[in-house]
Parts: C-alpha cells; sequence; structure tokens
C-alpha cells in the first residue's frame, strides 16, 4: 500500500491555463488522514471533488500496472490521483458500504470516480475519458469513519463485506454508461447521497411513463 498526497500545480486544461493537485506523490513514514482526506493532500476543485464523501480515493496497484502496459509507460502509485495505491483486492469487485481497515484508521466505500477533462489532461492521453470509461476500473472513493493514521506497506483488512452485488464496477457503470442501473443503489443506504438523488431523480423522471404503461395494460 503507498499513502499519497498531491499540492496545487498548473496544469492546461481543454486550452486554459488551470491548476489541480491531481498530481499525487508517494509519502514516506505516517500520514494522518482526518474526515476531508490526508495530512499535506490539497482539494483544487472542491465543487467536484473532495468533501467528507470523497475524502480519499482508492486505486488498485495491479490495476496502474493493467494501463502501464496498456499506454507503454511506467505508471508509478499516485499516477492516476488516488490517494491510496492498495495491492491484493480487486477494488472493481469491492461493494458499496464495504468497510475497509489500513493502519489505524476506518474507511468506507459510497462513490467511483467517474474520468474528467482533468485527468485527461494529466495523463495527456487523447480520448482518455472514452477509453477510461470503456475499461470500467474506476478505482473507489471511501469516507473516513475513524481517523488515524497510515503508512507505506500497511495491510488492508476488509473488517465488512456488504451482502448485496452493488460493486464498484457496477457503479460506475450505472452512472456512465447504464443508468437503468441506477435505481438498485437505493437499496444500499451508504451509496453517497449524490448518487442516491440521481437514482431517485431517475425513478422520478420515469413514473408518468410507467403510469402510462399500466394504464394502457389495464385498458386494452
Amino acid at each position: 500500500m503507498s499513502a499519497n498526497v498531491g499540492r496545487s500545480r498548473p496544469l492546461r486544461i481543454r486550452g486554459r491555463d488551470r491548476h489541480s493537485a491531481i498530481d499525487k506523490r508517494p509519502v514516506a513514514g505516517p500520514v494522518g488522514v482526518h474526515r476531508l482526506g490526508l495530512d499535506g493532500d490539497v482539494q483544487v476543485e472542491g465543487r467536484h471533488h473532495g468533501g467528507p464523501d470523497q475524502a480519499v480515493y482508492a486505486y488498485a496497484a495491479e490495476d496502474l500496472e493493467v494501463w502501464a502496459g496498456r499506454l507503454g509507460r511506467p505508471l508509478p502509485p499516485g499516477s492516476f490521483g488516488e490517494n491510496l495505491t492498495v495491492s491484493g483486492l480487486d477494488v472493481t469487485e469491492s461493494r458499496i458500504g464495504e468497510r475497509w481497515r489500513i493502519g489505524t484508521v476506518l474507511l468506507e466505500i459510497d462513490d467511483v470516480r467517474t474520468p474528467c477533462h482533468t485527468f485527461q489532461a494529466w495523463l495527456g492521453e487523447p480520448g482518455w475519458i472514452k477509453r477510461f470509461r470503456a475499461e470500467g476500473r474506476p478505482g473507489a472513493y471511501l469516507r473516513v469513519l475513524e481517523t488515524g493514521t497510515v503508512q507505506a506497506g500497511d495491510p488492508l483488512e476488509v473488517v465488512e463485506r456488504r451482502d448485496h452485488d452493488l460493486t464498484v464496477g457496477l457503479m460506475f457503470r450505472a452512472l456512465t454508461t447504464e443508468r437503468e442501473l441506477l435505481p438498485r443503489f437505493l437499496a444500499e443506504p451508504r451509496t453517497r447521497a449524490k448518487v442516491l438523488a440521481r437514482a431517485h431523480r431517475y425513478v422520478a423522471a420515469r413514473a408518468p411513463d410507467q403510469g402510462a404503461a399500466s394504464v394502457a395494460a389495464t385498458t386494452a
């Protein structure tokens, strides 16, 4: 396991000079983890990133290795802007609501990463958003239930695995290419509130159609 933090740096995004902290670097020694993330880590775009429900972003070292082979270049820990580069666990198959113990910190999966133009600009790969979406290895966002410290090499222990099939990969599909999956996440109360709100909107938008179909079936 590698703990990675980033500071604000200039980055040209869609032809404009911006700042981003997507450039995460491994930290030697213990790192404090609080409700909003890792000590020393900066969240530049608070509107779209960070907050208690996206305090920590985790990505699998094994998935980084897959991408390194496909892109033909090394991808060291932190390359995807992740705070924790974890190994020995299939993050895509981890379940929403699942809880991890790393060091003295207790974390809970509640959301997934969807690709943005900052991510594409950072990697310098044309068409990266579409490519990352098609691959379906998004990584997971976690909220911090118990603060503490983590450090490189700490083991990851899954202390609670939810009794459903609402995985990180399934949520990614629901948020990107298969919106009809969204209502399924209403069954998991640990799902991030914004995702639950999207699921409720999806259901509400289709309620009139369902009602009309029911009436048509009754009168047929």
